[in-house]
């Protein structure tokens, strides 16, 4: 196996860089670059030196031998001073050796995932947490990265594999009443709690995704309505071009916000109304499918020359606010929510009734919950097989066994503990290189 190195640390230049080296051939590295082998888990102030013994800088070193260290490879930094120069030729030094080789994306993690220093969920969690752009998405990285969340699967998963054990004993002793009896009344009461427990789970993972990847909010209506000033007025810039022509805006426009430490997506539609123009007409098809999609939908209305626009069939919360409050108030039953984005009469009030509805949106962040796509989708994989082993006639515990087995091999994908090589490439190229 190759050792590997990367820069670990920002982008150059910097007070410090770090230089992430693991695998084999650390111990010959640091002896070559150093001229020892520092006290394990240690700071040590070196001076490193080229193959031809030229200084290359005064640094921080730190050696973590094995299993001890973050790959549960033996691994080392470099602490180096963050000029370019002092790394490129750091890194070019380390490329000259035989069997070093810069790292992959993700390959220090993969390497600790296949030495069993992580599991999949705390790997993810990895991820999450050096992308959280916002305090709520950085709670929600902790939990994997705390292990909390594997340990709630594993103990899943060991209630299956003990329920399918008794199920076992059933079938071998199934003449003396004893022991059926007792399996039955055990197995199938902890059954059902443990579904239940896995759909509330799913739930609250549902509305956690909205704090990973950020609650959808659409603003739609018919032109000239002002949807395009509302988002520059959100944006505090200007990124959609507001003019009294109809039909400016052709396409969906998106910009990403924060709204009390909550990532939201703002999108600006095209005016919905019927038309001939062929681009207008793709731009309100376009508008359609992201209203589909919507965690809320801001249905703007001129109150002082309202349009009627049809939308689509759709479950999603839909606000039917008013616009151009400094012209004078509308139909409060019309429009509930009443505002002026020329003036910003009302707007503040918009802003808070906004916030309340994305944190209504979100699940308590205290709760244990899955912040993967992938972690629930096969979480509903799993409660599928559970309700199947319900379901099926108790006659017949062989396939209630079986329906067990595959709900608690769901479980071990999760944490990677199962059948996972063809997710690994997927789930590590997420990660930035030198991580």
């Amino acid at each position: 196996m190759d050792t590997i190195f990367a820069l670990s640390s920002g982008l150059l230049p910097s007070g410090i860089a770090i230089v992430r080296l693991t695998g084999p051939c650390i111990k010959s590295i640091l002896r070559q670059f150093i001229g020892f082998i520092p006290e394990p888990r240690y700071m040590s102030l070196c001076t490193i030196r080229s193959s031809s013994a030229e200084i290359l800088d005064k640094a921080l070193v730190v050696y973590f031998p094995a299993p001890k260290s973050f790959t549960g490879e033996d691994c080392a930094e470099f602490h180096l001073h963050g000029g370019k120069a002092v790394v490129a030729r750091i890194l070019e030094e380390l490329t000259a050796i035989p069997g070093f080789r810069l790292a992959e994306p993700g390959e220090f993690a993969r390497r600790a995932f296949a030495e069993g220093k992580l599991d999949l969920t705390e790997a993810e969690g990895l991820a999450d947490i050096i992308n959280a752009e916002t305090e709520s998405q950085r709670r929600l990285a902790v939990m994997g990265t705390s292990g909390a969340l594997a340990t709630l699967y594993r103990n899943w998963r060991s209630s299956l594999i003990k329920a399918r054990a008794l199920i076992e004993t059933e079938l071998d002793f199934s003449d003396e009443e004893d022991i059926s009896n007792f399996a039955h009344d055990r197995i199938w009461a902890d059954i059902i709690c443990l579904r239940d427990d896995i759909l509330q789970h799913i739930h609250n993972g549902k509305r956690a995704e909205v704090m990973r990847d950020g609650l959808k909010i659409v603003i739609a209506g018919a032109p000239n309505s002002g949807k395009s000033s509302v988002m520059n007025r959100l944006a505090g810039r200007d990124v959609s071009i507001v003019t009294e022509e109809a039909g400016t805006t052709r396409d969906a426009l998106e910009i990403r916000l924060i709204i009390d430490t909550l990532p939201i997506f703002v999108i600006d539609t095209a005016g919905l109304r019927d038309t001939e123009n062929h681009i207008e007409k793709i731009g309100i098809d376009v508008a359609i499918a992201r209203m589909k999609e919507a965690d809320l939908i801001i249905l703007l209305d001129d109150m002082h020359n309202p349009q009627i626009v049809d939308l689509p069939e759709i479950s999603t919360t839909v606000w039917h606010i008013g616009n151009k409050l400094d012209l004078g108030r509308g139909d409060c039953n019309r429009w509930p929510l009443q505002f002026s984005v020329w003036t910003g009469e009302g707007w503040d009030g918009f802003i808070e009734k906004l916030t309340t509805f994305c944190h209504e949106k979100i699940v308590n962040i205290g709760d244990i919950v899955p912040a993967r796509r992938r972690q629930i989708t096969l979480l509903e994989n799993g409660l599928s097989e559970l309700n199947a082993a319900l379901e099926t006639d108790t006659s017949n515990p062989e396939l209630r066994a079986e329906h067990l087995r595959y709900a608690s091999n769901y479980l071990g994908r999760v944490t990677g503990d199962i059948d996972i090589e063809d997710l690994l490439d997927v789930i590590f190229s997420e990660f930035c290189i030198g991580k």
